[in-house]
């Protein structure tokens, strides 16, 4: 599963394509991925990106019109094409844009996300996100609050999105190793 650093160059990789373009329109191959892909979505024309960043495992594209939110699943990537190169098997999301380029989902095991929000931060599941491990509301005293009284393991702790976002399997493992 694509964890938060993957996120984090994934964002860094496309944002220079995105933002400033128009995204004429959304081509939705396959809409079942792990939520459907919304009708709002297939809808979408000639929309301004204003900036690409990410939300814990979450990428959001902002636009002038509302705000999409990419997860990338367990096996999930994006790649800037040309608008003609041909489509493969597990390419379901193209994001069609006034430069001549494709934004492409391909997911083969469909458990990625591409989802709507027209309201930018409001989608319910960025609702209860902790801060992020960079952020300025992350702290070691942060989290010894959060941490004072439960019951739980230290590994559940962590991998828990209410106290720190974007912590997955692998670097739960690799902390907990080095501590």
């Amino acid at each position: 599963m694509p964890e938060l650093p993957e996120v984090e160059t994934t964002c860094r990789g496309v944002a220079p394509f995105l933002e400033g373009q128009t995204i004429v329109r959304l081509r939705v191959r396959q809409p079942l991925l792990r939520w459907p892909v919304p009708a709002a979505l297939t809808r979408l024309r000639d929309a301004s990106v204003l900036a690409v960043r990410r939300r814990a495992k979450f990428m959001l594209i902002d636009t002038d019109q509302g705000q999409i939110l990419v997860h990338l699943g367990m096996s999930g990537s994006l790649r800037v094409l040309a608008n003609d190169a041909p489509p493969g098997k597990h390419d379901h999301v193209d994001w069609l844009l006034d430069s001549g380029r494709v934004l492409r989902l391909n997911d083969p095991r469909r458990f990625g996300a591409v989802l709507w929000s027209k309201t930018p931060d409001s989608h319910p599941l960025l609702a209860h996100l902790g801060p992020e491990p960079l952020g300025p509301d992350f702290s070691g005293d942060g989290l010894a609050r959060r941490a004072a009284g439960r019951r739980q393991s230290v590994k559940s702790f962590i991998m828990d999105n209410r106290t720190v976002v974007g912590v997955g399997n692998i670097y739960a493992q690799e902390s907990l190793f080095m501590a």
